[in-house]
């Protein structure tokens, strides 16, 4: 999510102080894994809004495309770009479903929504997606 590996370890770490701070606040009905990932989603949002992320982070072109496991090094660099374009919270829901598997129901526990409303923030990311896929260029504004 925040496309620099040494950042998410940061932000991971800061959670999990976070998290073991207030661990006395989680309800007993609450499931951990969704709390501890608000945490970091939070956390995750803080910092790219950062002003010193972005005056330090630009893009690596290079280092996209050479990145991926795709042989030809096409579909995992164009993933990568068309992630790029994307809102953070649009980001969020799809890292958080089909990167970590999350289920909807957990998706929305830790968003802090329903799951039909995971479900159709899920929908609508994956709908931005598709274009910016078939071309990475396209800023998905229109």
């Amino acid at each position: 999510m925040l496309q620099d590996a040494i950042e998410a370890e940061d932000v991971v770490q800061e959670s999990c102080l976070t998290a073991w701070r207030k661990l006395g606040q989680l309800r007993a009905a609450t499931s951990l894994r969704p709390w501890f990932l608000a945490i970091v989603a939070s956390r995750c949002r803080r910092a790219r809004r950062s002003r010193w992320l972005s005056v330090i982070k630009q893009a690596d072109p290079v280092a996209i495309v050479s990145d991926t496991s795709d042989p030809s090094g096409t579909v995992g660099a164009d993933l990568r770009l068309a992630c790029r374009r994307l809102a953070h919270d649009e980001l969020l829901v799809l890292t958080l479903h089909y990167c970590l598997d999350l289920p909807l129901d957990e998706v929305g526990t830790t968003l802090g929504i329903s799951r039909e409303a995971a479900k159709s923030r899920l929908y609508r990311a994956v709908r931005k997606l598709r274009p910016l896929l078939e071309d990475p260029r396209r800023s998905g504004d229109d």
